[in-house]
């Protein structure tokens, strides 16, 4: 019966086992940095939406082009990122809206949640015109998240195995 030797390979199969232990955390981290850079992007797609006055949203003549400045530091102010969730094997977050702005209205009294202006300027309304700013900023970033995900992924590992 022939035999085979391997030198190293006690090495290589402990080098597989910190990998294994860490990967949760150095895959979090990764995933962490890529959509954080998404974010960025729709904080800056935010930034660059049109103004309007508080006057020109109330008079409807036309649908409303842009977001008063009140709406736009709320829309930024509530952008964020939500915990890490592990579905299945799945490690995601998620990007979202929260919070309320200045606006105070009768409907409103803590003033217009974010989440709705938000979703009203992404996909317009009876009253709005549609401005995916959501949707630029995701398809701007996307090969940007992807490099950050990758280089914090393969700094993580080269840590791990040395």
């Amino acid at each position: 019966m022939a035999k085979l030797e391997f030198a190293g390979i006690d090495e290589y199969a402990a080098k597989l086992n910190a990998l294994e232990t860490a990967s949760t955390g150095t895959i979090k981290r990764a995933v962490w940095e890529g959509a954080r850079v998404v974010a960025d992007a729709v904080k800056a797609e935010i930034s660059a939406l049109p103004e309007i006055t508080e006057r020109e949203a109330m008079i409807k003549t036309d649908r409303i082009a842009g977001v008063t400045p009140a709406q736009k530091r709320g829309l930024i102010d509530g952008c964020g990122l939500s915990g890490m969730q592990n579905d299945g094997g799945y490690i995601n977050t998620k990007l979202g809206f929260d919070g309320y702005n200045a606006i105070k209205t009768r409907a409103y009294p803590k003033g217009q949640p974010n989440l709705l202006i938000a979703r009203a300027v992404n996909s317009g309304s009876s009253v709005r015109a549609a401005n995916p700013f959501i949707n630029r900023a995701v398809r701007v970033a996307k090969e940007k998240a992807e490099a950050a995900m990758a280089a914090s992924f393969d700094k993580d590992t080269e840590n791990i195995i040395k």
